[in-house]
């Protein structure tokens, strides 16, 4: 299990942290055969902090690993994180990401089949949206 309860799976070779992430990289593997996108990546590593030293104390660098960059056919690219839940720790290392890579575009997308697209995907932004409309709507 890994730290958020969910099932580690495995595909191709490639050790996934979800079933939900799985989906998503046979997903991708899906639009790259249709030509829908160029290409993709696992699990790219960017680094947040440089590894410092305070008041004689060694820390190590910062890491954001987003799930998947995507390489689309117009030339731009894409860094997809897929998330079961927000958490303090992945909101305080998102704002340093999009703070150091300014010319990144970062996207967190959650797995919705009442609102996602056709393959039940949706960003986490829209989704906390529909939520939260959704909410208003039944009181």
């Amino acid at each position: 299990m890994s730290k958020y309860n969910s099932q580690k799976c495995e595909a191709d070779g490639y050790s996934f942290d979800s079933k939900e992430e799985m989906r998503y990289y046979e997903c991708l593997k899906v639009r790259k055969a249709k030509e829908t996108i160029m290409n993709f990546e696992l699990q790219p590593k960017y680094i947040l902090l440089e590894a410092f030293t305070y008041m004689g104390k060694k820390r190590q660098q910062m890491t954001y690993t987003p799930d998947y960059l995507i390489y689309h056919n117009d030339g731009t690219e894409e860094l997809i994180d897929v998330k079961g839940m927000e958490t303090q720790q992945g909101n305080l290392r998102r704002k340093l990401f999009e703070n150091r890579y300014r010319d990144k575009v970062l996207t967190w997308v959650a797995s919705s089949y009442k609102y996602g697209d056709t393959d039940g995907w949706i960003t986490c932004e829209e989704l906390k949206k529909m939520r939260k409309s959704n909410k208003k709507v039944a009181k």
